[in-house]
């Protein structure tokens, strides 16, 4: 069983917000919807967010299998106050993005999936080894 260095994570998250000023707020939320990490505005209520990227990350990956799209690694909800990125982040979770309209979206999905591999390394074996 692996488990997630939580220090390493929020490092990342906050390196996102640090490396683009157009990332609004991140997190790292389970397959089941646990927020594991966060770096989201003071406003943004962490459990239910976790809930609703979870069963959005749970329909696309049945829209995806449904027209033969293979395993999904990324979605994009483009709102009016800007995208969010979900992003797949192995079997550890999914990577979610918010960022202001003005962001570049090809940056975003660069930044997200470098994110992601760093993520990835933050995983320890239980045991601590």
């Amino acid at each position: 069983m692996v488990k997630p260095d939580i220090r390493r994570v929020r490092a990342i998250l906050r390196g996102l917000q640090v490396s683009s000023s157009d990332v609004e707020g991140s997190a790292l939320v389970s397959f089941d919807g646990l927020v594991i990490a966060s770096e989201l505005e003071l406003h943004v209520d962490a459990d239910r967010f976790g809930a609703m990227c979870a069963s959005l990350v749970s329909l696309a990956v049945r829209a995806a299998r449904e027209v033969d799209r293979g395993e999904l690694r990324q979605l994009i909800v483009d709102g009016v106050n800007g995208p969010m990125l979900l992003t797949r982040a192995g079997d550890r979770g999914v990577l979610a993005l918010a960022a202001r309209p003005s962001a570049s979206l090809g940056r975003l999905i660069l930044d997200s999936r470098k994110a992601v591999l760093s993520i990835e390394e933050a995983f320890v074996p239980a045991d601590g080894f």
